[in-house]
């Protein structure tokens, strides 16, 4: 079965939009705040709640990336956990510590990419609070693990999967719901 487009780009923007609001209306202390995107699709939204707080508040607000793949549950390997790991992927501007960071993705699934996100970035520092922004919650969680700002909740089946196209990437803005072949 071919994707099917459920979200354009007008909606997907929308969207965006919304959770960017929401941020603002649930943070007294937005100088405070840091944007942090999961490699690849969240630095990119991260890149764009961003300038639409710069556009809506005057403010410039740091946004970082993270790279898990290191702290993924579903890769084995062996890290020495007395030291600080080398995440190679991840910049983030500023320190953590201290800050409230809201981690952004485009997708939640099972919670499993978050857990290790927050592994990850515990080990940059120790955020005065951490929160979650996600484009698409799809369900199907397996850790307790909740967005706290979310673009558009699609309920999905186990069968199906979830693709968020960004422009910076693929060349378009949108998202799609496809089979998985068995």
């Amino acid at each position: 079965m071919a994707a099917k487009q459920v979200v354009d780009s007008v909606t997907m923007q929308r969207a965006l939009t919304r959770i960017t609001y929401e941020i603002i209306e649930q943070n007294k202390d937005l100088e405070n705040l840091v944007l942090v995107g999961i490699k690849t699709r969240g630095i990119y939204l991260a890149e764009r709640i961003a300038k639409r707080l710069a556009q809506l508040e005057n403010l410039t607000v740091p946004v970082g990336e993270l790279d898990i793949r290191l702290y993924r549950d579903d890769v084995h390997h062996q890290l020495d956990h007395h030291h600080q790991p080398n995440v190679e992927g991840s910049s983030l501007p500023v320190s953590i510590t201290d800050r409230h960071v809201v981690l952004v993705d485009d997708v939640i699934f099972t919670g499993r990419t978050i857990r290790a996100a927050l592994d990850a970035l515990m080990d940059q520092g120790r955020p005065q609070k951490i929160s979650l922004a996600v484009l698409v919650d799809r369900g199907h969680r397996e850790l307790p693990i909740r967005p706290d700002f979310v673009g558009k909740n699609i309920p999905t089946s186990l069968n199906e999967e979830i693709n968020v196209q960004v422009a910076e990437l693929d060349g378009t803005d949108g998202i799609s719901i496809s089979k998985v072949e068995a």
